[in-house]
């Protein structure tokens, strides 16, 4: 079966905080992750044919992580169960004034021992998009499976998409992230990045950050810029704008709401026939409100995956703009 997009990356169990006890412990809910994951089934929601390639482990968290991908339209035909390593988890707590931290149980995780000859690479040829992002460029033997994925994508002329999502305690040292990032960005052609993220490579506004992107790396088409409650922006050879967030948003939990933006993003790119950079400000306009309108209503429900509306409620949503 031939996919509109691939991603390969880490698929986990995301531990969100729920409540704390007197002594400050947190209660904590499993929820179905990983950006990749998220990433995925936010395209598959919004009609795209989508699949991942990744590495759990043969255990209950990984059996029930593969069902939750199938059963969100997700091809799991190159999800690899290992018996040596143990499933990837996450924890997100959140501080009073509601920023998360994250934390990992991953060493290993199952996600950073694919190994490069265990990709299919069929699964590449006949795809659309290849996406990826750094959390599998932090260990070997992913670092080594990630990259010739990457150059397998480019060698057979696919369109290849990004997203950092920096998570600073996965890194010994925070320069190799900058590296992995930049490496990213030097082989794509469309980028979601994250106000954080620009001003942790170039300490500057998103609006200016988008600038340095096309100017450094020319082999960018398309860049979604997104700032939280701020809105996002977006930037191509032909044009550049900012969209506020879907009003009414009230969010309860944020995880995997990057995520949803972008894979809901590519869909509509993917969707409107055009390539990246021949999209007008009208189409992006549109393309951002939609990816918007289904990250805004993720928020206001727990977890990633299971949090991600029906394109029926994001079409019904968007008239809110």
């Amino acid at each position: 079966m031939n996919y509109d997009v691939v991603a390969l990356g880490e698929i986990l169990i995301d531990f969100a905080q729920e409540k704390l006890d007197e002594s400050g412990y947190p209660t904590m809910a499993a929820h179905p992750g990983g950006a990749p994951a998220n990433f995925l089934a936010a395209a598959a929601a919004d009609g795209l044919r989508a699949a991942v390639i990744g590495k759990v482990g043969n255990d209950a968290f990984g059996r029930l992580l593969v069902n939750t991908l199938k059963e969100a339209g997700i091809g799991t035909d190159n999800v690899i169960m290992d018996d040596r390593v143990f499933t990837t988890l996450a924890f997100v707590t959140f501080s009073g004034d509601g920023d998360r931290s994250f934390s990992f149980a991953r060493k290993p995780g199952a996600d950073t021992c694919i190994r490069a000859e265990e990709i299919d690479l069929d699964l590449i040829r006949g795809c659309r998009d290849f996406h990826f992002g750094t959390l599998s460029l932090t260990n070997e033997p992913a670092i080594g499976a990630t990259k010739k994925a990457v150059e397998y994508a480019k060698s057979a002329g696919k369109l290849i998409s990004f997203d950092p999502n920096l998570r600073e305690p996965l890194w010994k040292d925070l320069n190799d992230a900058k590296e992995a990032i930049r490496y990213g960005l030097s082989v794509s052609d469309v980028v979601k990045i994250s106000d954080n993220e620009v001003d942790f490579l170039f300490g500057v506004s998103p609006e200016e950050g988008a600038e340095i992107l096309f100017s450094e790396y020319p082999n960018l088409k398309l860049v979604f810029v997104t700032c939280g409650a701020e809105g996002a922006i977006f930037k191509n050879a032909k044009a550049s704008g900012h969209v506020p967030i879907l009003p009414g948003v009230r969010p309860v939990d944020t995880t995997g709401a990057g995520d949803i933006f972008g894979g809901t993003a590519l869909a509509e790119v993917l969707k409107s026939g055009k390539a990246p950079e021949d999209l007008t400000a009208g189409e992006l306009t549109a393309i951002v409100q939609t990816a918007e309108t289904a990250a805004g209503l993720s928020t206001m429900r727990p977890g990633g995956i299971s949090s991600i509306p029906s394109r029926e409620e994001v079409l019904d949503a968007a008239r809110r703009f």
